[in-house]
């Protein structure tokens, strides 16, 4: 039974996974914690917190508020910053089997063009997610990944300034996700990952005030799956490269609807801060259903919805 996938065809260094289950940014830290109740290098690939070039604190608490179905978050990015980053974790990451892929955010273009440079050679990095969608950062963030143009312009600087494989995180706030993903495609992308989290808010009845420090912030978990897996869905069929699925991914049955719809792989986010399980659980019910069901090859399920 083959479980691997290849999510960089295009490109010459290429990203094989071993298997299509990978954490999603911001959820799984960096992977180098000890806590992890299960081994992580069975895993595709760990994608790393969103990382900028100086540290970043993030946003005013309180920055997480559960919801029906889900949860919404308003961290802000926070992070170490790509030098720390570099001299802290990469030298670990070289020493792992598991694929590690930095996610990278920056204010303005100059700044995910550098953080291109500054990773492009550094032992334990596979690649770089490029996170033109996060709703909780005033500059930046959607702003880039609001339009065609906009998200066009990051993807090019970015393909220009690394050879590492480039795949490009959109964001489901906009009227036409179609169009964004096909300019991101014809500028570089080598792959796509979709979506990340719906604007959304919560207000305090008796304080008469918004929950989240920020006021709104990302909305994440079950409640978004729908979105999520519609989205790939369209997507697939406007664009040739790979598309990974991010979404309410808390089974292995939501994984096996995002392959099916046309995902090459998935990150699981949400589901590891309810349950730290959840990503192996769900690659081994991913291997359960293709035993079962006598698929020899993950890609045999990629997009089979579509027929």
């Amino acid at each position: 039974m083959n479980l691997s996938v290849q999510l960089a065809p295009k490109n010459r260094r290429g990203l094989l996974l071993a298997n299509s289950v990978m954490t999603a940014s911001g959820t799984f830290g960096y992977g180098t914690e000890d806590d992890h109740p299960f081994d992580i290098q069975r895993l595709g690939a760990i994608v790393s917190k969103g990382t900028t070039l100086e540290p970043w604190e993030g946003n005013i608490q309180p920055r997480i508020v559960e919801t029906a179905g889900g949860m919404l978050n308003s961290i802000g990015l926070q992070n170490i910053g790509v030098k720390a980053l570099i001299k802290e974790k990469a030298p670990i990451w070289a020493k792992w089997r598991v694929p590690v892929i930095v996610n990278i955010a920056g204010k303005t273009i100059d700044d995910y063009t550098r953080l291109a440079e500054l990773l492009d050679e550094v032992d334990g990095v596979s690649a770089l997610e490029v996170n033109i969608s996060c709703p909780n950062v005033r500059e930046g963030g959607t702003e880039f990944g609001a339009d065609a143009k906009s998200a066009s312009r990051v993807t090019a600087a970015v393909r220009k300034a690394t050879s590492l494989p480039v795949m490009v995180k959109l964001t489901p706030n906009v009227g036409d996700i179609t169009c964004i993903a096909i300019a991101v495609a014809e500028t570089g992308a080598d792959a796509i990952s979709l979506i990340n989290t719906i604007k959304g808010m919560a207000i305090d009845i008796n304080r008469r005030k918004p929950l989240l420090g920020n006021v709104t912030g990302g909305l994440s978990g079950p409640a978004i799956k729908p979105v999520a897996l519609a989205m790939v869905f369209e997507v697939a069929d406007a664009v040739d490269i790979p598309l990974v699925g991010c979404g309410g991914i808390t089974t292995a049955t939501d994984a096996i609807e995002f392959i099916m719809a046309g995902a090459s792989a998935v990150q699981v986010g949400t589901a590891s801060m309810i349950n730290p399980h959840a990503p192996i659980e769900i690659l081994e019910g991913v291997e359960k259903f293709m035993l079962d069901e006598g698929v020899d090859s993950i890609t045999d399920l990629i997009g089979a919805a579509r027929c």
